[in-house]
């Protein structure tokens, strides 16, 4: 008998978020990939429009054959899906694989038989778990996983408590991400969010920032570089002298929701890229913690290089060739060099890097044993 497991995260919480949805489905497809029976369940929040994210959840499920696994939650029953009670009679036989601790539910929380978190957002977790904020939702779970490898160890400062995080990687499938045929290097791209969901943390008198304060240090790289740089940037319209600022420089500033509202339209739009250039949140470069966005997982996949900023992730992977770190405004601007005069390489190094660190079918398996879902 297959091992029964449901995975649980923010999809029609997040409408035409791509990128939100391409994580969840990177765990689905992939724990399938494994010969695991695979379900998917969300809880609505009460503040988010439920017509949109039900059609949101449905197209993407439906896209991906996930139609009669797939259930949203809200106001105490299934808007789409499967029904809490058949939830219900699942659970007790299955292994919970919760995506930033999002589901709460009591009674269904507690039927799993083995509930494992997986936690996103390194740094911002064990900070609000520490302070005790709402939102971590951390209790109740028998095994944790961070993609903040380095925390635990001693040169990071995000606390632990008495919780032991273990380390893994973005998995990313591979076969839905074939790797592109190498052109000439000439566009940079990212997706990104100036601010993204969280605001600042403070602890022990350091705070910790957003992206937004990391990506203003690198503002002068279109001016230094003879190549295009490109951001489909969700911006508020409160930050307009940045979207200016960024004009000015130089960057093409793209609508999110025009390349990335949609699973298609994003990969589309990496694989169109001829490599990536991003800062990453000041949280996960100020702390240490070794993050690495699933977002750059695919552009690896797809055979592009990319050009991002370091968190300590140099520790725990070979760079230079197919990922390219930086820290400052120089190395960035030699990284992109470097990344037009060996394109190719570069190229075969990404894809390379992908294969050996972040397959699904690779990291999942070692999480798998690793968590006792198996």
């Amino acid at each position: 008998m297959s091992t029964a497991v449901f995975v649980a995260g923010s999809l029609g919480n997040k409408p035409r978020q791509a990128g939100e949805a391409w994580v969840k489905l990177s765990w689905v497809r992939g724990l399938a990939s494994l010969g695991m029976d695979v379900r998917f369940v969300e809880e609505l929040d009460p503040s988010v429009d439920e017509r949109a994210a039900s059609e949101w959840f449905s197209s993407v499920a439906n896209r991906f054959g996930l139609r009669e696994r797939a259930t949203l939650l809200g106001g105490g029953r299934a808007i789409i899906g499967p029904s809490l009670e058949e939830l219900m009679d699942h659970a007790p036989h299955a292994a919970l694989v919760n995506i930033s601790g999002h589901l709460t539910r009591p009674e269904l929380f507690r039927a799993f038989r083995r509930r494992v978190m997986v936690d996103i957002d390194p740094g911002f977790t064990q900070f609000w778990y520490t302070k005790g904020l709402p939102g971590a939702n951390v209790e109740g779970h028998d095994a944790y996983f961070t993609i903040g490898e380095l925390i635990g160890t001693r040169d990071c400062p995000i606390p632990t408590g008495t919780i032991e995080w273990r380390p893994m990687r973005q998995p990313v499938v591979l076969d839905d991400w074939p790797p592109m045929g190498t052109g000439e290097p000439e566009r940079f791209t990212t997706i990104a969010s100036w601010r993204g969901p969280f605001g600042p943390v403070e602890h022990g008198g350091t705070t910790y920032g957003l992206k937004v304060h990391e990506f203003r240090r690198f503002l002068e790289l279109p001016r230094r570089c003879p190549y295009s740089f490109e951001v489909a940037l969700d911006i508020d319209p409160a930050d307009r002298r940045d979207l200016e600022n960024l004009r000015v420089q130089g960057w093409e500033v793209v609508d999110p929701r025009e390349v990335a509202g949609d699973p298609g339209a994003l990969r589309g739009y990496v694989q169109g890229s001829d490599a990536e250039f991003s800062a990453a949140q000041g949280m996960y470069v100020k702390t240490g913690c070794g993050w690495f966005s699933d977002r750059t997982t695919r552009y690896l996949a797809s055979g592009r290089p990319a050009l991002v900023q370091d968190t300590g992730f140099s520790r725990l992977l070979p760079v230079g060739d197919g990922v390219v770190a930086f820290t400052t405004l120089d190395e960035a601007v030699a990284g992109a060099a470097d990344i037009a005069d060996r394109y190719a390489e570069h190229c075969v190094a990404a894809r390379r890097l992908a294969e050996e660190h972040f397959d699904a079918a690779r990291v999942l398996a070692r999480f798998s044993e690793q968590a006792d879902i198996g």
